[in-house]
């Protein structure tokens, strides 16, 4: 169960650095300038999102044999290590407008652009993956808060100064192991 939790917020938290959403926590932190109510709309939109994609992840572990789901997780893991070398933007002429404040913008924004986010697809593959359900819908959160907090909290200062394309190869060798512990699991 402590493994299933740590992993899934190990591997969020460093797929996140540099991801798009995180870069919306950023845009939303300049905006509004309240801290706490952002934090707040992210870890909300980040639980009612990441259980959709555990909830999906834990149906499709029921409807394959265990075999074929090593298999699929294994191509999945190859894709999102891809995908994580890809650096994310947001369009210039992104706006975050609400008349209802910080809470509800963070809220709706980072439901929706959470939507097929890696971290989202990852959420799907650690459920997928492992047994304890709530642990990884946990896990993916705490790693999303871990992510975005720091962001929110210090803005633009330490966004610039992280050495994203290192996080990024580390969260993408982290996806490649899974892929790999995937293969011999289904060769075993």
């Amino acid at each position: 169960m402590l493994q299933t939790l740590l992993m899934s917020t190990g591997i969020v938290t460093l797929a996140e650095i540099g991801d798009k959403t995180q870069l919306l926590a950023l845009l939303l932190a300049a905006r509004y300038r309240q801290p706490v109510p952002i934090i707040l709309g992210i870890l909300v939109a980040t639980v009612a999102n990441h259980f959709l994609a555990a909830a999906v992840g834990h149906q499709v572990a029921q409807l394959l044999s265990a075999t074929t789901l090593l298999w699929v997780l294994a191509a999945c893991f190859i894709g999102v290590a891809a995908w994580t070398l890809i650096p994310d933007t947001l369009d210039e002429d992104t706006q975050i407008v609400s008349r209802y404040g910080p809470f509800l913008a963070t809220v709706i924004a980072f439901f929706i652009a959470e939507m097929g986010d890696k971290t989202q697809v990852a959420t799907v593959m650690l459920a997928a993956q492992f047994d304890y359900f709530w642990m990884v819908i946990l896990g993916t959160t705490l790693g999303m808060l871990l992510a975005n907090a720091p962001v929110v909290l210090i803005g633009h200062f330490a966004a610039q100064r992280l050495p994203l394309k290192l996080i990024r190869s580390v969260a993408a060798i982290g996806f490649l192991a899974f892929a790999a512990y995937c293969i011999w699991q289904a060769l075993n």
